[in-house]
């Protein structure tokens, strides 16, 4: 799968030269240093027919998520788990990219790179399976001749769908979580990512009373309340921090001219625990698994101040929207 967004910012060599020059001496285009986010603002509960939803605007880059919450059945390889559903539309007119097969093709990788990053996985639990595994990808990606996502699954400390189980192999809540891109200025992963964290959040579960009596294969009758909710726990729910490399230096929050310019993006999804959830990797230059440490280092320091933002902007939210 291409990505192409990064190709198709287009810019004189003057205007690269500076870009680059700047991230060099730690003074970008918009004055931000290396590390340093663009501000976030966040909104919750803007629709209505959603049990969760939240807006979150970085800079230029404007995302929705919404949650819908629905009973359904495990499956047989996870009978104690609920189900997550991912799934991000790039709005036409967000960037000229996203008209026709630019915005399905961006749409689909998103939508897979949220998944590894929010759902986990289950092939480690620290840092040591991140270097055994780094050497196999920097091989699998110096045959590829174009900019892809590739998943690393490390801790699988994500959603909690163990949560959404209500009768064990027979009843579970599926959670439909969509997301829609409105405008891009870069970062979209990031974005998206804190969008969610902050529908889920916002996302009221139905309290479900379960009837006594079901045997053996027989699906229980429940009740499901109109009135009565149970609020959503987000406290191992992480954010993304993606580190975007131009040059020899990489930087948080990069826009879409500085993506532009790009050799390779990490994206690391980090929660409030410091648990690392997951990781993809976007671009054909390969890295050192030194420098791929010290990225998940920067990612977890930058992750705990995007974390206290985000719960910041959230409480706000919920109490502007309790108010109203």
């Amino acid at each position: 799968m291409k990505l192409i967004i990064s190709e198709m910012v287009g810019l004189s060599i003057g205007e690269k030269h500076f870009i680059q020059g700047g991230i060099a001496q730690d003074i970008r285009s918009d004055g931000r240093k290396r590390l340093t986010p663009r501000p976030i603002n966040v909104k919750t509960g803007v629709i209505s027919q959603a049990n969760g939803s939240a807006r979150v605007r970085m800079g230029a880059t404007d995302v929705i998520a919404s949650v819908k919450a629905e009973l359904g059945r495990p499956t047989a390889l996870q009978p104690d788990k609920g189900k997550v559903f991912i799934n991000v539309d790039c709005s036409p007119t967000a960037a000229p990219m996203f008209e026709g097969r630019g915005g399905e093709e961006l749409s689909a990788e998103l939508s897979v790179a949220l998944r590894h990053c929010l759902l986990g996985g289950k092939s480690g639990s620290g840092l040591s399976s991140l270097l055994a595994i780094v050497s196999q990808w920097n091989v699998f990606e110096s045959n590829c001749r174009v900019k892809i996502w590739v998943p690393l699954f490390v801790s699988g400390a994500g959603i909690e769908l163990s949560s959404l189980v209500v009768v064990e192999g027979k009843i579970c809540w599926d959670l439909y979580i969509d997301g829609l891109v409105v405008s891009s200025d870069g970062n979209l992963l990031d974005a998206l990512g804190a969008a969610i964290k902050a529908a889920l959040s916002n996302t009221g579960i139905p309290r479900v009373n379960v009837a006594a009596g079901a045997s053996g294969d027989e699906q229980p009758e429940v009740d499901v309340s109109d009135e009565e909710f149970l609020q959503f726990d987000t406290s191992k729910v992480p954010v993304i921090v993606t580190l975007t490399k131009v040059g020899k230096h990489y930087i948080v929050d990069a826009t879409s001219e500085e993506e532009s310019q790009m050799s390779s993006a990490v994206s690391i999804s980090v929660n409030r625990q410091g648990h690392i959830c997951g990781l993809t990797k976007r671009g054909g230059a390969g890295l050192d698994p030194s420098i791929i440490l010290d990225m998940v280092s920067v990612a977890k320091t930058v992750s705990e101040q995007l974390i206290n933002t985000l719960d910041s902007q959230i409480a706000a939210a919920e109490a502007g929207e309790d108010e109203s």
